[in-house]
């Protein structure tokens, strides 16, 4: 039997996940068709993911019911309801992750965004969820900050798996790739066992949308400036990976390969296409690659699933020219380095605002059910 796109890009090393969770895409049956139609092997959440989950509708309200008896506090409610959508996600891919013999299967479930600035409260919330939730496939994810790189690497030494997200520079990605090698090992001089699950997050979209906009302003007339627009994203993406090469095949990985270390992946995150004028798939079919992984909205599934076409590592073409079209930033007067800078201090602020919205949500929802 022919084999679909996503099936495709699964045996192409890209393995596929989907940006997106709710109770009614797990209870209803939509997480296994998926699994079982678009090789998916993971799930990824987020503060914004779950506001659009948990505010509307009434898929939460038996079990909203039953803590509004309780005497949690608002943001302890929200983690209840998070921690049993991740655990029945966890559930549903617990088969894929035994297949796979704990390769993938991964199921994330992120730290309060306000602690993107907050190493001890990160790690004591990465612990604290990690025991909460209490599936081996499931990863904690955490930003990759300056101050999330140091909470990162102590919970992957002890043996907690890690999604670490909000990277957006090549910097910041090799900072958290060498925690990862650090924290290994760690381990391996203490006699433990190297198989701690990890993946680092690496954002694309977002960066064309920025970036296309100081082209924009910069470019006038300038057709060359102007044909940068829609490349940087997937050029910083390329270099990461070859970030990634030079650490994973590296003489100080392979010593730890060889006692059963397994690769940190890079994961491609928000991968959906935000400029129409855009193909609705490429920041899936540019960065095709062994070892790697892309979370994708259900929407950017399906359209890749129709008319998604895969050939084999395309994330290693044409390198030099990805080089070139970050140089010719700089040569231009364009901070790269600002760009990302400003991304990552936006990203925060957004998934701050999703999270405090939801919890005001779930604040007058249990209100209202305390007096129903």
């Amino acid at each position: 039997m022919a084999q679909n796109p996503c099936q495709l890009l699964h045996h192409a090393g890209t393995a596929v996940w989907m940006d997106q969770l709710s109770r009614v895409i797990v209870e209803q049956g939509e997480l296994v068709r998926f699994i079982e139609q678009a090789a998916l092997t993971g799930v990824t959440s987020n503060p914004a993911i779950f506001e659009k989950a948990m505010s509307t509708g009434t898929a939460y309200d038996e079990q909203l019911r039953q803590l509004a008896k309780s005497d949690l506090g608002t943001e302890q409610v929200y983690e209840e309801l998070a921690v049993r959508d991740i655990q029945l996600a966890c559930d549903r891919l617990r088969p894929v992750y035994e297949k796979l013999g704990g390769q993938d299967g991964f199921v994330s479930l992120e730290v309060s965004p306000h602690l993107a600035r907050d190493t001890e409260g990160t790690y004591q919330a990465a612990r604290r969820l990690h025991g909460k939730v209490d599936r081996p496939n499931l990863l904690i994810k955490i930003p990759g900050t300056d101050e999330g790189a140091p909470a990162i690497e102590r919970c992957l030494a002890e043996g907690i798996p890690i999604n670490i997200t909000l990277l957006f520079s090549i910097a910041a990605y090799e900072t958290v790739a060498e925690a990862y090698v650090r924290a290994l090992e760690k381990r391996a001089a203490a006699g433990q066992s190297l198989d701690v699950g990890s993946v680092a997050s690496f954002f694309v979209s977002r960066i064309d949308t920025l970036t296309d906009e100081k082209l924009e302003a910069k470019a006038g007339g300038d057709s060359a400036l102007l044909a940068l627009r829609g490349k940087i994203a997937i050029a910083n993406a390329k270099l990461a990976y070859q970030s990634f090469l030079r650490i994973f095949e590296s003489d100080r990985f392979r010593k730890l390969a060889q006692k059963g270390a397994r690769v940190q992946r890079p994961l491609w995150a928000s991968t959906s296409t935000k400029n129409p004028d855009y193909r609705d798939v490429v920041y899936v079919e540019t960065l095709i690659g062994r070892d790697t992984v892309n979370t994708m909205p259900i929407q950017t599934i399906e359209a890749f699933l129709d008319h998604g076409v895969v050939r084999p590592q395309t994330v290693e073409d044409d390198v030099e020219g990805a080089r070139a079209a970050l140089a010719q930033l700089e040569e231009h007067g364009i901070s790269f380095t600002a760009i990302t800078d400003q991304l990552l201090d936006e990203a925060i602020q957004k998934f701050n605002e999703p999270y405090d919205k939801l919890l005001a949500a779930l604040e007058r929802k249990r209100n209202a059910l305390r007096a129903s």
